[in-house]
């Protein structure tokens, strides 16, 4: 355990050793395009409010962030079965899917323990995949959990709201469950649906072939706020590969885009944070453009 942990703590050391390390070149977001994702980063928020709340939509500011949001199912205990929710939004025109995020002492052992392992995922859920294709156990498991309730959620707001959008987020431990949702649906939904993904501070959930799958199938945004220790776990010496699709939050304010996987730029998590030593657990809550996560 401790080699495991310890190897995890140095995080990408092990991967860069005294090899220059690359930089991909960034792009910075405009205020317009930060403030887009406001909405969503009051959904990923609102999934740490229980079923009750989120069923009724009355969950404070997390909910005032979305006023004509029309919620269709919620479930989940908070543990073991993470809080969800799927919904209607019709400013933005789609099914919303949300799923309870964690905070760091929670996430923690889950990607820093020997315990859990990169496994195939259940071909009943997910039929017709590549055995290539592999995934963190634990994550699995929690997806798996709420996976059928979600789909039928889902099929009854798109017949409900005639509309062929879905929408996925998720913080956190919510965002590695999201992301596996993002893989789900699409094999059980009509074709013709269309999908698009934002996570926030989503730690590695697959190997180099599901982040290969995830990049030519699915519209992925993940959202990393600073030095946040989550998104630089499980390590990449562990065979854990993030998707493209990094946005990385700077000290400075700056939202840069940053292309392509694990992006080693120093404006970027990998590079920002090449070890959990150099990381600071409150930025992983956030502000994410002045949301923190919670409810």
């Amino acid at each position: 355990m401790f080699s495991i942990l310890a190897a995890a703590l140095l995080g990408t050391t092990l991967i860069q050793g005294s090899s220059l390390v690359t930089r991909r070149s960034t792009t910075a977001l405009t205020r317009s395009q930060i403030d887009s994702y406001t909405p969503y980063t009051y959904y990923a928020s609102a999934a740490f409010c229980t079923p009750a709340q989120t069923l009724a939509w009355n969950c404070g500011t997390n909910c005032a962030g979305n006023p004509t949001f029309e919620p269709v199912a919620s479930g989940g205990d908070s543990y073991p079965v993470q809080y969800w929710f799927v919904g209607y939004d019709p400013a933005l025109n789609t099914v919303i899917v949300s799923h309870q995020g964690s905070n760091p002492s929670h996430i923690f052992p889950l990607v820093t323990d020997a315990d859990f392992f990169l496994t195939n995922l259940d071909s009943t859920l997910f039929p017709g995949l590549s055995s290539s294709i592999e995934v963190h156990s634990g994550f699995k498991d929690a997806q798996a959990k709420t996976a059928t309730e979600v789909l039928s959620a889902v099929q009854t707001a798109l017949s409900k709201y005639s509309t062929t959008s879905v929408t996925m987020v998720g913080h956190s431990l919510g965002a590695a469950i999201t992301l596996l949702d993002s893989v789900y649906l699409p094999l059980h939904l009509p074709a013709g649906t269309t999908f698009k993904t934002i996570g926030y501070g989503l730690p590695r959930v697959g190997n180099q072939a599901f982040a290969n799958y995830v990049d030519a199938n699915l519209h992925l945004t993940h959202v990393n706020n600073k030095e946040d220790p989550i998104p630089i776990c499980p390590g990449r010496f562990m065979g854990f590969v993030h998707p493209a699709g990094e946005v990385h939050i700077e000290d400075s304010g700056e939202w840069a885009a940053c292309p392509g996987q694990d992006n080693e730029s120093t404006e970027c998590i990998v590079g920002d944070v090449p070890n959990i030593f150099e990381s600071n657990e409150s930025d992983h809550d956030g502000p994410y453009n002045g949301v923190e996560m919670g409810c």
